[in-house]
């Protein structure tokens, strides 16, 4: 069949169904309001009744009333047939990630039972921390991170950092050499001491850490990489 537009989802609908809870009475609520009860479909004890005034029922908006009181141990539900719930599954392997929005998936809807294959290289990208004479560290979008240093800065302490992940940072000096780093007491360094960085001009230094939620804790350095 041919469409004007986008061509509409494949959509399946069911009708919305109430269950009451019975006693010795004649008035019920409704769920959903209605024009009429020939919006609804009324079954006692599965027994379809007869709706309008001077047979089984009528109804309107959210008040049913019935022509004969029901008992506690009748079964009574209704079918609102002017009232259609429309549900729509995607196919399978049909949902992309723009479909998803952003940071809706937590961890809760992560299965836990088994471990993960994952069929290609999984990864955080190298990003480049912003140079200052203050640097700043932010380990949510930025965990695995390089800085070129152009003067003897101070590395702020890091932020939105999670207990048990990882972390590492390549200090580069620039074409001039000699720059110093001076670390926050939140970088807690093997004895108790930072590394010296190598001072020749283009060099690079390594540095790894564990966070356990507060501190970032070295895991190892790789000092004058060549």
């Amino acid at each position: 069949m041919a469409y004007i537009g986008v061509q509409p989802a494949e959509a399946y609908t069911s009708f919305a169904v109430q269950h009451f809870t019975t006693s010795a009475t004649t008035s019920y609520t409704l769920d959903n309001a209605v024009a009429n009860e020939n919006e609804i479909a009324l079954f006692v004890n599965n027994v379809r009744q007869e709706p309008g005034s001077g047979y089984a029922y009528t109804a309107n908006g959210t008040a049913l009333t019935l022509s004969a009181a029901t008992s506690a141990s009748d079964t009574m539900y209704c079918v609102f047939i002017g009232k259609a719930v429309q549900t729509i599954t995607p196919a399978s392997n049909s949902v992309t990630g723009a479909m998803i929005v952003d940071g809706t998936i937590t961890s809760s809807e992560i299965s836990t039972s088994s471990a993960f294959d994952f069929p290609v290289s999984a990864y955080f990208g190298e990003e480049t921390l912003t140079d200052g004479a203050t640097i700043d560290w932010n380990l949510q979008t930025q965990q695995v991170s390089k800085v070129t240093l152009a003067g003897n800065r101070t590395l702020n302490a890091p932020t939105n950092q999670q207990a048990g992940a990882f972390y590492s940072l390549l200090i580069v000096q620039d074409g001039t050499g000699s720059r110093t780093l001076s670390f926050n007491s939140a970088y807690k360094f093997t004895g108790a001491t930072a590394p010296t960085l190598t001072t020749t001009d283009s060099a690079k230094d390594l540095i790894v850490f564990r966070s356990d939620g507060t501190n970032l804790l070295e895991v190892g350095r790789s000092l004058n990489i060549g």
